[in-house]
């Protein structure tokens, strides 16, 4: 199940040449990922209190498109639960007329904040913080 989160791009997001900063699309895709995990039911707090954390291993970006001041755009987020110490998300920022932007694939993991190792079963995890799994693919 796909997640998606509407952002417009703002006026200090743009770079020199009169695009969409590159650093910045990370940030939505970080956002997204965020604002997921708050639809679940799972705050950083939560985390916290539960001694985990999450972690990207890896974010690799596709840019398609440029966007440009005011283009509105969605950041979807798809999770990837395979087993193991890591999942893997798939996202897209897509333009309302259709068009991508930009695709990213992303590897990440539950972190143990004392033992600083990943969690064997970062699915698992996260099943029990969330109060609205489906919303992970859960």
């Amino acid at each position: 199940m796909a997640f998606f989160v509407p952002i417009t791009v703002r006026a200090y997001e743009i770079d020199i040449n009169g695009h969409l900063n590159q650093a910045v699309y990370h940030q939505y895709a970080d956002h997204a990922r965020w604002e997921q995990l708050r639809v679940a039911g799972i705050e950083r707090e939560k985390m916290a209190t539960a001694g985990i954390g999450l972690v990207v291993l890896e974010s690799n970006i596709k840019h398609l498109r440029e966007l440009h001041l005011g283009d509105e755009v969605t950041v979807s987020c798809e999770c990837q639960w395979s087993g193991g110490k890591i999942y893997r998300m798939h996202q897209k920022i897509r333009k309302l007329d259709g068009t991508d932007s930009a695709q990213f694939d992303v590897v990440g993991g539950v972190l143990d904040l004392a033992a600083r190792k990943l969690v064997a079963d970062p699915a698992g995890q996260l099943r029990k913080l969330a109060e609205s799994p489906e919303v992970l693919g859960l």
